[in-house]
């Protein structure tokens, strides 16, 4: 362990993808609490709103929001002031105005709650002022309205949950099926290795849509279809490190000790195979979750109300002429990802190859 941290540590690319990853991982795990937005709080009037540090509404758009919400209230807006976080309009009507049309204001999420400061011309008339709700939205709002930070943010722990627990699963799966196959050699290898292979024909996409014509669409059916068909890899990969170890001398003699194959498979087979397998853990996380974000675009992965970058990217492509910044904000945080768990386990199969000088 300590040769592998000294290799890791004179890799610089591969300390600034952990520094990266790790930073990605706190970032969704902590940030969508200090973002100031539900992930599925919708502003009806903040719709593709552009990225920026300019709070919202900006004040050329406050007019505008006023006039729509006195069409509401079947009425006429004019005197419009903005000053100190404040607006002070007047609203003019051919009947008395009813004082309760003025929640229409708190309802629109753009303005408080509002305050009658003077009632004229026998309540046809009123002199209002309500606070403007300043809002930022650091990366814009998508389609409905919504933070898309928030929601990028978010999308980053299920992509990252999945690729992780798939990945897990396509471990422990490969992991027990090739030690016992390539352990076990002659006709039960060849028939378990026959079923890998009839897995291996099956088209994946083919596979997902079948479960979907039984199951609902949803994360646990990408967990299951992503972990029913990513341990083949891996089952083939130990199977072969398997069968090179039957002939060592070390596992000669734990079978003349009279040792059980569960015990031999346990104490000597599978440890000797983790090095290759945790690299390949390792380059199997980004795969797993750009084929998540593939089955996302393909609208066959996680459903609304739950997102993950894929869904966000593929709402992203269809409104990129009109709003890039939706494509734009999840595609970099999966690239940013993928990037480092690619280089990050390049750079942990050099440090566990044994043919490395270990100095």
């Amino acid at each position: 362990m300590r040769r592998i941290a000294r290799s890791l540590a004179r890799n610089r690319p591969a300390l600034l993808a952990l520094g990266l990853l790790v930073a990605i991982v706190l970032t969704c795990c902590i940030g969508p609490a200090l973002t100031g937005h539900a992930p599925e709080r919708i502003y009806p009037d903040l719709v593709r709103i552009a990225p920026g540090l300019a709070p919202h509404p900006r004040p050329e758009t406050v007019v505008p929001a006023l006039e729509g919400l006195a069409f509401r209230m079947r009425a006429s807006v004019s005197d419009v002031i903005v000053r100190d976080g404040h607006v002070r309009f007047v609203l003019t009507a051919p009947a008395p105005i009813d004082a309760r049309v003025l929640t229409y204001l708190p309802r629109s999420d753009l303005f408080g709650p509002a305050q009658i400061l003077a009632r004229e011309a026998e309540g046809r008339r009123l002199v209002v002022t309500a606070p403007v709700l300043a809002r930022t939205f650091l990366l814009g709002t998508d389609g409905l309205g919504r933070d898309l930070l928030t929601r990028t943010l978010v999308a980053g722990r299920v992509s990252l949950v999945i690729g992780l627990v798939a990945t897990g699963v396509a471990l422990a799966i490969g992991l027990t099926y090739g030690a016992v196959a390539g352990y076990a050699g002659g006709r039960i290898d060849a028939a378990m290795m026959r079923l890998v292979d009839v897995l291996y024909a099956l088209p994946f996409v083919f596979f997902v849509i079948m479960l979907l014509v039984f199951f609902e669409a949803g994360l646990g059916l990408i967990l299951v279809a992503i972990g029913a068909v990513e341990w083949l890899d891996m089952a083939r990969m130990v199977r072969a490190q398997t069968l090179s170890l039957r002939q060592r001398d070390f596992i000669r003699a734990a079978e003349a000790l009279g040792l059980s194959s569960a015990t031999i498979l346990a104490r000597h087979i599978v440890p000797n195979t983790l090095g290759p397998v945790v690299v390949a853990a390792t380059l199997l996380v980004p795969k797993v979750i750009l084929l998540e974000s593939f089955l996302s675009f393909l609208g066959l992965g996680v459903q609304e109300p739950e997102t993950s970058w894929g869904a966000l990217i593929a709402e992203g492509a269809r409104a990129l002429e009109s709003a890039p910044w939706m494509l734009a904000a999840p595609a970099a945080f999966l690239v940013a990802t993928l990037l480092s768990l690619n280089i990050l386990g390049d750079a942990l199969g050099q440090a566990l190859d044994p043919r490395r000088d270990s100095r």
